[in-house]
């Protein structure tokens, strides 16, 4: 059985309480690799708020929030390990950031297949810990998003 070449547009959605704590994740394929919730179209006419909506559902179990783009697009060098993920030829993805405000550091529930372990963090913690730079430039933005000091 075949799978779909990824769609190289992707979402980065940043889950975050009022007082700036963020939710990062634990890549299963790549212990120690820390992140925010990504994920691709799973359609090219799939609107990227259902995709946003749909990743954190299938990543943590959160379902409710408030969503918010931050008008945010990274192009980036797709890494060479995930590559063969994508159709030939395609090196390069448009990252589409969002923000996901929720009352308090919710509960999680992580697919194993995908994440193992997650961390509510203060954000200069959390922005420190991404391996990703965009999800960590993004993660630095949330103070001057929310009025916190930095």
């Amino acid at each position: 059985m075949s799978t779909r070449p990824k769609i190289p547009q992707s979402v980065l959605v940043v889950i975050h309480t009022p007082g700036g704590e963020v939710l990062l994740i634990e890549r299963a394929d790549h212990p120690g690799y820390w992140q925010s919730v990504t994920g691709s179209r799973a359609a090219p006419d799939e609107p990227l708020v259902e995709t946003c909506r749909r990743e954190v559902l299938e990543e943590t179990g959160i379902a409710a929030g408030e969503l918010s783009d931050w008008g945010v697009e990274n192009v980036y060098e797709i890494y060479p390990v995930w590559r063969h993920r994508y159709a030939p030829g395609v090196t390069h993805n448009t990252e589409h950031v969002y923000g996901l405000q929720v009352p308090d550091a919710l509960t999680v529930t992580l697919n194993p297949r995908e994440h193992l372990q997650h961390r509510w963090l203060p954000w200069r913690e959390a922005a420190a810990r991404c391996f990703s730079p965009s999800n960590a430039e993004a993660i630095l933005q949330l103070p001057g998003r929310l009025g916190l000091p930095t």
